[in-house]
């Protein structure tokens, strides 16, 4: 991280002691306890109910189908990722006033990351529950695995970018490190825009294409299989990406490299982190792994052993 008199970030900044950036409340005291109970509320959403949907889809996969399991188990370990390390990050930052490095900078290449997996996931569940049946072989299979992993490798590089160009600074508004541009539109551009195509338009495109194809009656899958909850996954992640996404364009909108409203930045965070709580409470719509986490949590064990007759005493009249 530069030192303070060069580190060109919004807002004012009030001190700089080991390696953290601590910045004057960009909110009220009000303003900023309701930010952290928010926060709050949405990390332990998102960790106790993926830790769930991960424990359903382990112990009781014979009491539900899901045959396209390997984006289910993507888009869930993504979503706890984020809500483990992500959302406690933004938590802890907005209690301190600010991230230290190196942290600062995992925490953006991380979220970039989960960003990144997360839509590669649901393009590729939409794709397969387009196939259906087919898309388990062994060949098609193989395809599925390796477009899976390169989700999560495109993420990692375009994330590890900005953290080797040292484009990452502490941003108040987003309640974490993110990529902040000093000198270079054309950097700026040209980065975004490879981003943006490669790790979320083309994904969003494959969402597209096979929504309106499962739409039109296209697809095969049964009702009864766990995908049936496809469509409420990408309405789920298309609005709580909204904001960011309307925040980077502006953000490429603009010559002067100034970032968009801090209003919008906030609600782009904890609209992204709402979307790893919703997921779980979308797979819990699906009535066979709605009861089969029921079963799970509340069914009593049996005992160890049936009573056995001893004894019998006689009474006498």
């Amino acid at each position: 991280m530069p030192k303070a008199e060069e580190a060109n970030l919004p807002g004012p900044m009030t001190e700089w002691l080991n390696g953290t950036v601590f910045m004057e409340s960009l909110w009220t005291e009000a303003e900023k306890w309701l930010l952290v109970a928010v926060l709050g509320l949405e990390m332990v959403i998102g960790v106790v109910g993926n830790c769930l949907v991960l424990l359903v889809k382990a112990m009781c996969r014979g009491q539900f189908c899901c045959r396209y399991w390997l984006p289910f188990i993507s888009l869930t370990l993504s979503d706890l990722g984020c809500s483990l390390l992500i959302i406690s990050g933004s938590l802890l930052a907005l209690l301190t006033g600010g991230q230290r490095s190196p942290w600062c900078e995992a925490v953006s290449l991380l979220k970039f990351a989960f960003i990144t997996s997360s839509i590669g996931s649901i393009a590729l569940l939409c794709l397969q529950r387009l196939i259906g049946r087919a898309s388990t072989e062994s060949a098609v299979f193989a395809v599925i695995v390796a477009a899976c992993s390169a989700s999560w490798a495109t993420g990692v590089v375009f994330g590890s970018v900005p953290v080797v160009y040292a484009w990452i600074r502490y941003d108040r508004a987003e309640m974490l490190c993110a990529v902040f541009w000093e000198s270079s539109y054309s950097d700026m551009l040209f980065y975004i825009v490879c981003a943006f195509s490669i790790c979320i338009f083309l994904p969003f495109l494959v969402i597209l294409f096979c929504s309106v194809l499962s739409a039109s009656g296209c697809n095969s899958d049964h009702e009864a299989d766990l995908s049936a909850v496809t469509p409420l996954l990408v309405a789920s992640y298309v609005f709580c990406y909204t904001p960011f996404t309307v925040s980077e364009l502006i953000l490429l909108g603009r010559l002067d490299l100034s970032p968009a409203p801090d209003w919008l930045r906030t609600l782009s965070s904890v609209m992204s982190y709402l979307d790893c709580g919703l997921n779980p409470l979308i797979y819990c719509s699906h009535q066979d792994f709605r009861e089969a986490g029921l079963a799970l949590l509340w069914t009593k064990r049996k005992p160890q052993s049936e009573p056995v007759l001893t004894a019998i005493t006689k009474h006498e009249l």
